[in-house]
């Protein structure tokens, strides 16, 4: 997706509806002048360097310190996109960030770093959003064609959805806003959850009936009708409400237009892998390369216009040890780049017996590292084997490495920070596994051992039986399948197992872990400077 230079200075200047920061401290004369709304948004140009924008905005979701002048958002602190992996059953904190902490050992304040900068992200968005539906009912605006308006509509409606959907998962009931925020105000109140999400429901369904259905005709990176239904296929689960969720995702499956990736294909195809972990090399993400899986894809490419830049994806930081700091290793692209270990997986699956089927490819070399061999030619080191100790794994210098984060570009820059491969949001895998969770809800087991199969049948796994199709192996198996990709976070909140799981699984949470940690507190700005009106903070805090 190309980048108009300056697009996202829009979503920048649009005030963070009930964040105590205003427009003014991102907004001066120039922008007034060069950007402004009310100059921008007269033509369908304009709406595309809005809508731009909402994609850049979208895409800053985990963006850490970046302080360039077309960064749309950024957390300020390292570990934003950690803080949604840890206290759940797949990893534990390695390098012991300090921003990270606080959400492992559950000791977060309402004033924590990502309690109120996940807060401020979400509702930028939404503000957005709904500056540019706003405007696009003005008279004045001159559309190339009859159908712009109804298609930038549905654009914002998606990312107001995408954006609401954090704020219920972390947040349960918050203010509805679907509308510019002209006046200040200061007595806002709590929407409850369920009146969102159906308002989650209607936007995604004008999405659905407003966006392109065939990916092939629309601009790599940009949305389509099918993304809209994969993500309402999940607001339907988050809702309750599991047929019209299954139903959701079988439209996607039987669209036509995808399917799982079971041929090698890409820029690595020479090399030696298989297809699961060809979906995970650079450039293999999108359409263009042969992968026909994915459903929506972020741009994120390194050192392209409108890509990415060093600091919006530090997964590569989270998932890749520090190898570098044991004698006889040199920082390289084949082990991964320059990692941290911010977070390390927890033995019971990744070393788990029987966890993966001996025959399962998720679990081979390519996709999960084991073994490591000391790279540095001039370390009389050089080629051997350095084993995986506990010490090793608690430092996080060695352990089983998820390779789908691996990411050098050591060749320009060995200490290089980002992530640039495009991240794949929504995949064909995931919506089988959704199709899954909605028929294990409604009773329909032998459905959702199916769809769970189609899975397992790509990865080389073993198939199941409808008795073994429960709520749990379904949990399991999206570790195997979407480990890193999904956020852990909202998986087991969704699906009522957060405290179950964590206390069963990880030794460091789960002791700490009650059923309020559930959600976050709301931000204890939002509560004090919101006078007019009682909000409430979530229990426990």
């Amino acid at each position: 997706m190309k980048k108009i230079n300056k697009i996202s200075i829009l979503a920048l200047a649009t005030a963070l509806t009930l964040s105590t920061s205003g427009c003014s401290g991102f907004l001066d004369e120039d922008l007034k002048k060069d950007l402004a709304p009310d100059n921008t948004y007269t033509s369908t140009y304009g709406f595309e360097v809005g809508a731009t924008g909402l994609y850049t905005w979208a895409r800053n979701e985990f963006n850490t310190w970046d302080d360039a002048k077309d960064a749309a958002f950024i957390h300020s602190q390292a570990c934003p996109y950690e803080s949604l992996q840890v206290a759940t059953d797949i990893v534990v904190a390695a390098h012991r960030d300090g921003s990270l902490l606080p959400f492992e050992n559950l000791t977060y304040t309402t004033s924590q770093s990502y309690v109120e900068s996940y807060w401020n992200w979400a509702y930028g968005l939404i503000a957005s959003a709904n500056e540019l539906i706003e405007y696009s009912e003005h008279d004045n605006v001159k559309w190339d064609a009859a159908t712009d308006k109804i298609f930038y509509q549905a654009t914002a409606r998606f990312f107001r959805a995408y954006a609401y959907r954090y704020l219920v998962y972390l947040y349960g009931d918050v203010t509805y806003v679907d509308k510019v925020e002209k006046d200040f105000r200061i007595d806002f109140t709590r929407t409850p959850k369920a009146e969102i999400l159906q308002h989650m429901i209607d936007d995604l369904t004008f999405a659905v009936e407003n966006l392109p259905a065939n990916p092939d005709n629309v601009e790599t990176g940009k949305l389509t009708k099918w993304a809209a239904l994969h993500m309402l296929s999940e607001v339907y689960l988050m809702a309750g409400k599991n047929q019209e969720a299954a139903n959701a995702a079988k439209e996607v499956i039987n669209s036509g237009y995808f399917e799982l990736m079971t041929s090698r294909f890409g820029k690595a195809i020479e090399q030696p892998g298989d297809v699961f972990s060809d979906m995970f090399k650079e450039y293999n993400q999108n359409r263009p390369s042969g992968n026909k899986e994915t459903i929506w894809v972020m741009q994120l490419e390194y050192n392209t216009t409108g890509g990415g830049t060093a600091y919006e994806d530090w997964t590569k930081r989270a998932w890749v040890p520090k190898y570098w700091n044991i004698d006889g290793f040199i920082l390289a692209d084949s082990l991964g780049g320059r990692g941290l270990a911010q977070i390390v997986p927890v033995q019971w699956w990744v070393n788990g017996d029987n966890f993966y089927d001996a025959t399962d490819i998720r679990n081979s070399e390519y996709n999960i590292k084991r073994n490591w061999y000391c790279n540095d030619p001039s370390s009389a080191k050089y080629g051997e084997k350095v084993e995986i100790t506990d010490d090793y794994w608690d430092q996080g210098f060695l352990c089983p490495a998820i390779t789908k984060f691996f990411y050098g570009k050591t060749d320009e820059n060995a200490s290089y920070e980002g992530n640039n491969k495009d991240r794949m949001k929504f995949r064909l895998a995931e919506t089988y596994l959704l199709l899954a969770e909605a028929s294990i809800n409604l009773g329909d087991t032998q459905t959702a051992a199916d769809a769970i199969n189609v899975v397992r049948e790509r990865a080389g796994a073993s198939k199941i039986t409808a008795s073994q199709a429960t709520i749990d192996f379904l949990l399991d198996e999206r570790i195997r399948e979407l480990v890193g990709e999904e956020l852990r976070r909202f998986t087991l909140v969704r699906t009522g197992k957060l405290l179950e799981r964590t206390q069963k699984y990880n030794p460091v949470s789960g002791p700490k872990m009650d059923a309020h940690h559930a959600l976050w507190p709301i931000p204890q700005s939002i509560i004090d400077s919101n006078t007019g009106a009682d909000y409430p903070q979530n229990t426990g805090y």
